[in-house]
Formats: C-alpha cells, sequence, structure tokens
C-alpha cells in the first residue's frame, strides 16, 4: 500500500482534496479570502526562477520555426480550437464552454512538460525553451485571446451581457505573480543554486500541493453548483480526453510540418500539448468565479486527462527512440 501511496500519491490526493471539499467548504472561502493560493503560486513561479539554467535554454534561440510554431499553437490554435469543439460538445452549458477556453487559452506547463520529455528521450533544452516562451507570450495573449473568443462567440452562448476583460488589469496580476517571480528567482540563480539544488524533489512535491489547493479551492467554490451537473462529468471527462489527442495529433503534424528531428518532435508534441492549471487559476478566480463557479472544472479534468495520457505518450516516444539507436 506504501509503495502505491508514494508513487500515485498526486492522483490520491486529487480525490482527497475533492473529497475535503465538499466536507469543509468554507475552508476554501478562507483560502479565497486570504489569498493563500496567490502566495503559494508566486513561491511556485520563484522555485522556478531558481531552477531554470537559461543557459541550455538561450542555445535554443536560434530555432525560429520551432519559436513561433510553438507561440501559434500553444496560444491560438489550441484556444480556437476548443472553443469551437467545447461549443459543439457542450450546448447549453456555458461554464464548461468557458472553462475550456480558459484553460486552452493558458501556457504550457512548467515542470510536467519537461518531465514527460526526459521519459520520451526528447529534447530537454527545447522543451524548457518552449515553456519559458509561451509562459511569457501568454501574459499579453491570454486577456486578447479570451477577449476575442469570448466576444465573438457571445451571442451563441446567450452571455446576459458581453464578457469583456480588463486586459491591463489581467496583465498586472499575471506579471506580478507570475513573471516577477520568475525573474527574482533567475536574479538570484548564481547565489543560491548550489544551496537549493539538494531540495529539488521538495520543490517538485511543493509545486504538485499548489495544484492539489488549487483543485480544492475550485472545488469548494463550486460545491452548490456540482451536484445539478450529475452524470455530465463522464462526458466531461471525455470529451478531455479526445480534445488532448487532438492536441497532441495536431503538435505532432506541426512538429513534422517544420522538420523537426526525433528528439525535438518528442518535446514539441508533448509540451506544446499540455497546459497549466496555476495560471488557468489566476484568470478564473479573479474574472470568472462569481459568474461561471464550475468554469475551472474543465481546467482540472484536462490537467488530469493530460498528467494521464501523456506517461503513454512518452513511453511511445521512449521506445521508438531506443529502437532507432
Amino acid at each position: 500500500m506504501i509503495p502505491f501511496l508514494k508513487k500515485h500519491w498526486f492522483f490520491v490526493g486529487m480525490a482527497v482534496v475533492s473529497a475535503l471539499a465538499f466536507v469543509v467548504p468554507g475552508l476554501g472561502v478562507f483560502v479565497k479570502e486570504h489569498q493563500i493560493l496567490n502566495y503559494a503560486i508566486f513561491l511556485t513561479f520563484l522555485i522556478t526562477g531558481f531552477s531554470l539554467d537559461t543557459r541550455t535554454i538561450l542555445e535554443q534561440i536560434k530555432n525560429v520555426r520551432v519559436l513561433m510554431a510553438s507561440l501559434i499553437s500553444a496560444l491560438i490554435l489550441i484556444p480556437v480550437l476548443t472553443a469551437v469543439l467545447a461549443s459543439m460538445f457542450f450546448g447549453s452549458n456555458v461554464d464548461f464552454i468557458i472553462g475550456s477556453i480558459i484553460i486552452a487559452a493558458a501556457p504550457v506547463t512548467v515542470a510536467s512538460g519537461t518531465v514527460m520529455t526526459a521519459m520520451a528521450l526528447g529534447n530537454v533544452p527545447l522543451s524548457l525553451f518552449i515553456c519559458v516562451l509561451c509562459n511569457f507570450f501568454s501574459l499579453l495573449t491570454i486577456p486578447l485571446v479570451l477577449n476575442a473568443i469570448l466576444g465573438f462567440m457571445g451571442d451563441f452562448l446567450h452571455l446576459e451581457e458581453a464578457v469583456s476583460l480588463p486586459v491591463r488589469q489581467i496583465l498586472i496580476t499575471l506579471s506580478s505573480i507570475v513573471l516577477l517571480p520568475t525573474v527574482l528567482g533567475q536574479f538570484l540563480r548564481p547565489w543560491i543554486k548550489d544551496h537549493v539544488a539538494p531540495y529539488k524533489k521538495v520543490f517538485s512535491i511543493f509545486s504538485q500541493s499548489v495544484v492539489l489547493l488549487i483543485i480544492f479551492n475550485a472545488v469548494s467554490s463550486s460545491v452548490g453548483v456540482i451536484g445539478a451537473v450529475g452524470l455530465g462529468f463522464i462526458g466531461l471527462f471525455g470529451f478531455m480526453i479526445v480534445l488532448h489527442m487532438l492536441i497532441l495529433i495536431l503538435n505532432y503534424a506541426i512538429s513534422k510540418g517544420i522538420r523537426l528531428d526525433r528528439p525535438s518532435t518528442s518535446a514539441f508534441t508533448i509540451h506544446t500539448s499540455q497546459k497549466t492549471l496555476t495560471i488557468s487559476y489566476l484568470v478564473w478566480a479573479g474574472y470568472f468565479a462569481h459568474a461561471f463557479p464550475l468554469a475551472m472544472v474543465p481546467g482540472i479534468a484536462y490537467h488530469l486527462v493530460q498528467m494521464v495520457m501523456d506517461v503513454f505518450v512518452a513511453d511511445w516516444f521512449r521506445k521508438r527512440a531506443e529502437l532507432q539507436q
């Protein structure tokens, strides 16, 4: 039992915090009122700044075609594709449509995409490059893309009033909680990297624990309306499985179209297809939580789906690499 918990503690943790959210939803209100998650996310990106070795990343900057392809795919094509498919699949469930678009507009994951790339024997520096690039540009694209898509879909979604996001305010929020700590961590890295290196595993656990706290807060904020969805959760997970599969196929096709080698193909396919829950939460909590309390649930579902599916995708790439060697 203990070996199982050590290996799968994150998935067990998701079940535990989801159940806990129903038992003590008031704790989620406390977390939100005292902005505990904002501080935790700030620390997460500060740790990211400590951990990133930008020397290996900057070596990839000459790959201009990868630069453009990753930005266009992760921050434009995937949100548009998701908006079209979600509106067709969910029908009148506006929360799930908007939630799907929010997670699709988010940048790529910071840690898991690189871990999966390493499992696939892929180009890890390129994976890190995609991570830094997309997270940086997403600060600008998220409000613009969400405004454009939701503005265009306003009539279809039958919204009582048009969704118009304060671009400037979102930029300030994301920059202060995401960009600032990352830059600060990079600035301090030369002096503290040797001291923090032994705690790499602890930092990884902390980052995943923040994701669990996000899930807890999202579920506790939605307890009053989750029961009304019922079996809709089955359809939600089914949709996310199909969506992630299509996104993986899209990015694999793009990597072949721009003629990447095998290690770079696996890095591009896996990492560009993953989405971070932390930034999705900041957008949802700040601008959608009141009107669309269930809009964070699709992000949680996509996060779980990508964590499971990409283990098998990474294993597939790994086996192909071993055959070629």
